[in-house]
């Protein structure tokens, strides 16, 4: 590791912009955006653990819904970055920063049923739909139509997720449980 370090810009400051929004509205929109890439990178690290633990019948389908599921929470993430960058501010990075920002809550390292790690993913979710339709009110209201046209994007996949993990918790299913035998 290099011992020379030049930093460009220290984290937690915000700069000017080429997208002409004023300083100080800037600096709200990135600590909402950075705590929406804080929530991302749990959801995904959430997701990524169910992915790696599925079992049972339905697990080749819930294993790739996970892959696909947490392959669109890193995307977004990344664009969520690359926008507070663009506002002239850091994105969070480190893991510290990262689950030190976040307004959700993780698992613990156990591994839970499939269903119980799905009903907690959709809890997760749900969390971060609320926040998002937050964020899209204050980016609108500072005048930040590209950050809450990126949100809008954004909101429809994280709802779309939730409702496929809804469907999954619901009680019909082709697998019989040994009890019904």
């Amino acid at each position: 590791m290099s011992t020379q370090k030049n930093v460009r810009q220290e984290a937690g400051t915000v700069g000017g912009n080429p997208l002409r929004l004023e300083e100080e509205k800037a600096e709200q929109i990135i600590d909402a955006l950075n705590t929406d890439l804080a929530d991302a990178y749990v959801l995904y690290h959430q997701l990524h653990k169910h992915h790696w633990n599925v079992e049972g019948a339905e697990h080749l389908g819930i294993h790739r819904f996970l892959q696909e599921a947490y392959e669109e929470v890193e995307e977004a993430a990344d664009e969520i970055a690359e926008r507070v960058q663009a506002l002239g501010g850091v994105p969070n990075a480190s893991m510290a920063t990262l689950s030190d920002v976040a307004t959700v809550e993780p698992e613990d390292e156990d591994v839970n049923d499939i269903r119980t790690s799905l009903s907690n993913d959709l809890d997760m979710y749900g969390d971060i739909i609320e926040s998002y339709r937050e964020h899209i009110e204050l980016a609108e209201g500072l005048g930040d139509h590209g950050t809450a046209h990126m949100l809008r994007e954004q909101i429809i996949e994280v709802e779309e997720h939730a409702h496929v993990i809804d469907h999954y918790l619901e009680d019909d299913t082709l697998v019989l449980d040994s009890a019904t035998k």
